[in-house]
């Protein structure tokens, strides 16, 4: 009921606010599995996304989202849940296992779920190594893989901002990319490792980044 609301209320509202340009949409399978991974340079990526894709498109969030208070608080909020976003707790060691089966979950119900390879937004706009969690869920969930370039996100809330300006965002959907058969035969570990190289190359040429070369390790904390 939410979803509905905000699909037919909200979602167009944003669309007329942000005016995205969007390319590639006849790319996204309507019906079944399939893995959306995307560069990741602002929080707001998890907002614009659902917003111009043709389906409902899960994604994890960090449980703090659900927890904010005042005005701003409730709003992001309402909204990550009003587009059925999960609450993951980023402190607990267990978080990343419980990510990945939260994904196959979802994706063996059919359902499109979002995932950033680089495991945490870039902060200076570079385009960091992906790791293997997305070639994992996408090998042994036997789902497609659709990559798509964010740009522009940063600028909607940037550090200081109290709410999201209106600025220039550009989404583009990559040709599906299916490893059905692809790596028979081939160690695990290696199928992994080339897998997500394959995603992040067409991540890059959809993004625009340049590569860092290296993993994105978050900010340490105080």
């Amino acid at each position: 009921m939410i979803y509905e609301l905000a699909a037919t209320v909200i979602v167009p509202a944003a669309k007329a606010y942000w005016r995205p340009h969007v390319e590639g949409l006849d790319n996204v399978p309507r019906t079944g599995g399939v893995l959306i991974a995307s560069n990741h340079i602002a929080f707001t990526d998890s907002v614009v996304i659902p917003i111009v894709a043709p389906r409902k498109v899960v994604f994890l969030a960090k449980k703090d989202y659900f927890e904010g208070t005042g005005i701003k608080g409730k709003l992001i909020k309402t909204w990550f849940e009003a587009i059925d976003m999960v609450p993951v707790d980023r402190s607990d060691t267990k978080a990343a296992i419980d990510s990945l089966d939260i994904a196959l979950d979802v994706l063996s119900q059919g359902d499109a779920f979002g995932i950033y390879p680089e495991g945490t937004r870039s902060r200076d706009g570079l385009l960091y190594r992906g790791r293997t969690g997305v070639a994992h869920l996408a090998l042994t969930a036997g789902v497609p893989v659709v990559p798509v370039g964010v740009q522009g996100t940063e600028h909607i809330q940037p550090p200081g901002s109290s709410f999201p300006r209106r600025v220039k965002v550009t989404v583009k959907f990559g040709k599906p990319i299916d490893f059905a058969g692809r790596f028979e035969g081939v160690p695990l570990g290696r199928a992994r490792r080339e897998a997500t190289d394959e995603i992040m190359a067409a991540i890059q040429e959809l993004s625009g980044q340049v590569p860092a070369g290296r993993y994105n390790e978050p900010p340490a904390t105080a």
